[in-house]
């Protein structure tokens, strides 16, 4: 009887996995998970670098098209008789910018922008940019001007440029 059991025993097969055969799939799930981080973790860096870039861009266009049409913010510093002048578009620090309009009764922020984190902003010459009423163009002289943004971990920089015609590219 005893060697039935035995025959018994050494006939079965067992089912299952290997202490090895586990251990290389966790050594290739743990080197593809490492890939895939690394490329994800660049690509939401470049992201945020491209929606710092846009969010200037629009506040740029905003400011320029505001003083184009005229358009006058509420307050007692363009209210009522005050003429506008102009928007402006003035780097506070680097890591701030703000948009106002100027009137001839003072000025008033239109838009106070804290920009993302480890994301700064370069200062345009001339800073502030004055985009003037009615098609009467900007201050930036003829060579233009340019915004730099700064990623700080990664040191790459986009430029926004503004020509002496109000053009921003």
């Amino acid at each position: 009887m005893k060697g039935y059991t035995l025959m018994k025993d050494f006939n079965r097969t067992e089912r299952g996995y290997t202490l090895i055969e586990i251990l290389v799939v966790l050594t290739v799930i743990g080197i593809l998970f490492g890939a895939g981080f690394v490329g994800y973790r660049d690509f939401s860096r470049r992201q945020a670098l491209a929606g710092a870039v846009k969010l200037v861009n629009g506040d740029l266009r905003v400011a320029q098209q505001n003083a184009l049409s005229g358009t006058k913010p509420t307050g007692a510093a363009c209210g009522g008789t005050q003429t506008l002048s102009g928007y402006y578009f003035r780097v506070v620090s680097t890591t701030r910018y703000q948009v106002q309009a100027f009137c001839s009764g003072g000025s008033i922020t239109t838009n106070d922008v804290n920009m993302p984190p480890n994301i700064t902003i370069s200062t345009p010459s001339p800073n502030p940019i004055l985009f003037k009423v009615l098609g009467m163009g900007t201050n930036i002289p003829a060579g233009g001007a340019s915004i730099t943004l700064t990623q700080g971990f990664t040191g790459q920089t986009q430029v926004i440029s503004i020509g002496s015609g109000g053009d921003i590219k």
